[in-house]
């Protein structure tokens, strides 16, 4: 029983950071526009701002420092892991389209996390599961509608998409391992605040004009606050409880929540198929949901380690 409240506990962690990524689209357009940076550089911002907000938690609190191999080693990993997966993805919004993009990076991550397990022995593909990952590519296609890009930049944006795909999914079914004496807040911090680091070379060459303003700023505090420092620990934590394979079924969230707030903020129209894709993808979070909780699955990841 305890088990099973575990995963369900661990499967509303993974909903709210899902929910909570769908507004960085919002947030990330109003600093870009606000203040000129680069997407690259808006990355960066989002890594910086969320990983020192957490950091200074830390502080306050009086969390205990890092120690040992292992730690220091899945710190690292979020380090470079990170700001691949961000630079992958707006590397590839920027050669081909946002549509595109989200399709390949958010669609494909569940996917390759399924097979990373499947070829890992860490857990079996059953039929629930495998139908919960049709459903959402089925429900993505739909909901993000068929891309009707072109030519070498549309490849490589397509071949950056699945770059940023893979990196997320490999940072899932790493996560999912929890390491002894590190949270999930203390890694989050100290990983995104190195991998902004890393970006920031990048963000200063590629952004030359920059107009800071209050817009802009508190847009920026939003963007690491909510999508980023909230939701990455929420999804880290619900990792160690619910699996890789429901994490990243569970991500399905950004795009879903991403359309519903253009439609709502931006007069978009989701049209009857973006609808019917809504729906598809609703039903495979339900069915992603059940998987967490039940007992013949949860017998499999323990037999896994």
């Amino acid at each position: 029983m305890s088990v099973s409240l575990s995963a369900r506990t661990g499967t509303a962690d993974l909903v709210v950071a899902g929910i909570l990524w769908g507004t960085g689209g919002l947030l990330g357009t109003l600093v870009q526009r606000s203040t000129g940076l680069s997407p690259i550089a808006v990355a960066t911002v989002r890594l910086a701002v969320g990983g020192l907000l957490l950091v200074g938690l830390c502080v306050l609190t009086r969390r205990a420092i890092p120690r040992g191999a292992p730690a220091w080693r899945r710190i690292g990993a979020i380090a470079v892991l990170a700001p691949v997966f961000q630079g992958c993805y707006f590397g590839a919004v920027a050669l081909s389209s946002v549509s595109l993009a989200t399709l390949i990076t958010i669609g494909m991550s569940p996917v390759v996390v399924a097979l990373a397990e499947y070829l890992t022995g860490r857990r079996a593909l059953d039929r629930t599961r495998a139908c919960g990952i049709a459903l959402a590519l089925t429900g993505l296609v739909l909901l993000v509608g068929a891309p009707g890009a072109d030519g070498s930049r549309a490849l490589w944006g397509a071949a950056m998409a699945l770059g940023a795909a893979t990196a997320f999914a490999v940072l899932t079914v790493i996560a999912a391992v929890p390491v002894p004496e590190l949270d999930p807040v203390t890694a989050t911090g100290a990983g995104f605040t190195a991998g902004a680091i890393l970006l920031a070379l990048p963000a200063a060459l590629t952004s030359t004009a920059i107009d800071p303003n209050l817009p802009g700023i508190l847009g920026a505090l939003a963007l690491g606050l909510f999508p980023t420092a909230i939701a990455y620990t929420r999804y880290f934590r619900g990792l160690t409880a619910a699996g890789a394979g429901t994490g990243a079924l569970l991500a399905l969230l950004e795009p879903l929540t991403g359309t519903l707030l253009a439609v709502l903020f931006l007069d978009e129209r989701l049209g009857l198929v973006g609808w019917c894709g809504a729906a598809l993808l609703s039903l495979a979070l339900v069915t992603a949901g059940r998987a967490a909780g039940d007992p013949a699955a949860l017998r499999i990841r323990e037999q896994a380690g």
